[in-house]
């Protein structure tokens, strides 16, 4: 059957319960989730998944990273699926939205095209993928970069938590590890809802962010070594303060941000302090740099003056200075056509929208070595994520569901009769 596309919207009250059906597993202490991945609370999340999307006439299959993706047919055979997804996991004290409307948002996607007697000839697939977070098991968006071939599989699994445990033996423990191969799966395009994580649609009123580019990072591990003294009887000029030359890379970091704005950002994240004691000068000091922008001239420029400058200051305080590589990608610019059909869905269906730049990393930005991917941001309230305060309406879940609907019916293509 053919239905004006206009006409076309998903169920925003089926959507929404969905997701809080979806947060009483591994709920947080304060009412977010502790979802990380490949706890109890993943497995028992992964299994109401399964359920749901079987009920929905999927068929789903596990790859040997823990990916799930969840079919429902197209009319041609030899078509490649459209995937539509994110990630069910979560930080450790994470929101009840973030990586789950994807999926969830997805799953609407494939009841709605049931509800509407709308078959398509590619099929659509929707995917969770396996340790987007990165929070038990570094790095972040793990499986994701395993199938797209950033990462060896043996070394992805081979990551251990903080308690010893690796990812190869937390995935058969819980059931999940899949027969199939992993990145032997191919596909025609990948779509991904989320929400923004940043505090732009909501100030400006806009329903929808159409994600042209997801910003690369450099990120940076760096030691500086000084000597561990008394504070109280250590004469100021005979110290070597590595806290001190922290604080003055500190700044060197935000100097270099700034010189490049609008688009980069930069901050010291993960320290480490030692001794870590009150009366004792800092001896030692352990943290990361990261650098993001869209554009690779920026974040390599940015990289580069940070390497130039740091071994100056640190000389200047008396410092030993090491600066390691602990992250890296480049900037990505997502699919022109993908774009262009979330902007005209939300012109048809009269959501407002604007384009923007990802400030995090998702697992579109692996995909996209592989396949056209885009994706679409919704608002959240204050632009507050990997919180468990996060928060977005259902109206806003809806809209973003609605444009990731129009835009998996024009690219999976619809068989009329």
């Amino acid at each position: 059957m053919t239905t004006p596309l206009s006409n076309l919207r998903v169920n925003g009250d089926r959507l929404w319960d969905s997701l809080m059906e979806m947060a009483k597993i591994g709920p947080g202490v304060r009412g977010g989730n502790n979802r990380q991945t490949l706890t109890d609370a993943d497995r028992d999340g992964r299994l109401l998944f399964k359920a749901w999307a079987e009920d929905a006439g999927c068929t789903v299959a596990v790859d040997s990273m823990g990916n799930m993706f969840a079919t429902r047919p197209g009319t041609d055979p030899e078509a490649l699926p459209v995937m539509v997804g994110s990630h069910l996991d979560t930080q450790p004290t994470g929101g009840k939205f973030d990586g789950v409307l994807g999926v969830l948002g997805a799953l609407e996607v494939v009841r709605s095209l049931n509800d509407l007697g709308i078959r398509t000839k590619h099929p659509v697939e929707v995917v969770n993928w396996s340790n987007e977070e990165g929070t038990r098991f570094a790095p972040a968006m793990l499986a994701s970069g395993v199938f797209a071939g950033v990462h060896d599989e043996t070394w992805a699994k081979g990551r251990t938590d903080a308690k010893g445990l690796s990812f190869g033996d937390e995935l058969k423990r819980i059931g999940f590890e899949g027969e199939e191969p992993v990145g032997t799966r191919k596909l025609a395009a990948l779509l991904e809802l989320h929400i923004e994580q940043g505090p732009i649609l909501e100030a400006e009123g806009k329903d929808i962010g159409v994600v042209t580019h997801g910003q690369g990072l450099w990120w940076l591990q760096v030691t500086l070594t000084g000597k561990d003294s008394h504070t109280g009887s250590t004469p100021m000029p005979m110290r070597r303060n590595a806290g001190l030359g922290m604080a003055r890379l500190t700044e060197l970091v935000h100097t270099i941000a700034m010189a490049n704005q609008p688009a980069a950002v930069g901050a010291i994240g993960h320290v480490e302090v030692y001794p870590n004691s009150r009366n004792v000068i800092p001896g030692k000091v352990v943290f990361t740099v990261d650098f993001r922008s869209p554009d690779l001239g920026t974040l390599n420029g940015m990289k580069a003056r940070f390497e130039e400058e740091a071994p100056k200051i640190a000389e200047a305080l008396g410092l030993g200075l090491t600066i390691e590589v602990s992250g890296h990608f480049d900037p990505v610019a997502f699919d022109e056509t993908l774009l262009g059909r979330i902007r005209a869905g939300a012109d048809r269906l009269g959501y407002s929208h604007r384009d923007i730049i990802s400030g995090a990393g998702h697992d579109a930005c692996w995909i996209n070595r592989l396949a056209p991917t885009a994706m679409i941001f919704c608002p959240c309230v204050d632009g507050l994520s990997h919180n468990e305060d996060e928060d977005i309406s259902k109206e806003w879940a809806t809209a973003g569901t609605d444009v990731l609907l129009h835009a998996v019916i024009e690219t999976a293509g619809v068989v009329e009769g």
